[in-house]
């Protein structure tokens, strides 16, 4: 309210049940986001400029990485800047591109994407996804298995508002197989699906990330006709001056793998 009587303007819309911005308070909120985020990269700068080591970054990763290269990432980081605090922060693609842009995020685990804009990326590794199949299932004795063997068993799918690279090919796959039918379970998140097969309610194509998943019920196969891969890599923002940050992104190259 005090503020509100220094602007003159109402910023919020109060109510017995709830408190809501105006158009004036979400536009001055935007704002004021935006000039915080500015204070923090500029006390960076300053610390850079000085010498004198970042006091905490801010990573941002999707999942595969949150299971895979992230421990190995910041076991590295821990041993050469012990003093460097670390902010783990977990979203999509899309999120954590826009945090590096708006300076939230120093560093992110991304998936690639067709346009980076300004920001710099380079790949990590390139996963395969294999069908995961209950490990009590008949389908977890089988040393082969081709789409055609599909046919007999319930498919479990992801399926989100906006389809991705992945999530279209594999559409396209049932469809061309006329296995659409079978697919019996959607769900829109990699642990989800895992849990579902576990149960045994079915089988579904995941990143291969998932085999280093702990107390996992379920076996990973490879199937003919089925050759597509999903890439990872470490995205951040060229005018972000953090200090340590070229050491940090070097530590990020290091990670570097050739698809299993």
């Amino acid at each position: 309210m005090a503020l509100e009587k220094e602007l003159g303007v109402q910023l919020f819309i109060r109510s017995t049940r709830r408190v809501e911005l105006t158009r004036a308070g979400a536009a001055f909120y935007e704002r004021a986001v935006r000039i915080l985020s500015e204070v923090d990269l500029s006390s960076e700068i300053a610390r850079s400029v000085a010498g004198k080591a970042s006091r905490r970054n801010v990573i941002g990763t999707v999942y595969p990485a949150t299971i895979g290269v992230l421990p190995a990432f910041l076991s590295r980081i821990a041993r050469k800047y012990p003093d460097v605090r670390m902010h783990i922060e977990s979203g999509t693609t899309d999120d954590i591109i826009r945090h590096i842009e708006a300076g939230r995020i120093n560093l992110g685990f991304i998936r690639p994407v067709e346009n980076i804009g300004s920001l710099r990326f380079f790949s990590i590794a390139h996963e395969r996804y294999l069908l995961a199949v209950a490990k009590e299932s008949p389908s977890s004795l089988k040393s082969e298995i081709d789409l055609e063997d599909l046919r007999g068993e319930r498919i479990i799918s992801f399926s989100r508002q906006n389809l991705s690279y992945s999530e279209r090919y594999f559409a396209e796959k049932f469809e061309e197989h006329d296995l659409t039918d079978n697919v019996a379970y959607t769900c829109d998140d990699t642990f989800s699906l895992v849990s579902l097969v576990s149960a045994g309610l079915g089988i579904g194509f995941v990143p291969e990330w998932t085999q280093d998943l702990p107390n996992r019920g379920f076996e990973l196969k490879k199937v003919r006709g089925v050759d597509f891969k999903i890439g990872l890599g470490v995205a951040w923002n060229r005018e972000d001056p953090t200090a340590s940050r070229d050491d940090i992104i070097d530590i990020a190259r290091s990670l570097v793998r050739p698809g299993r």
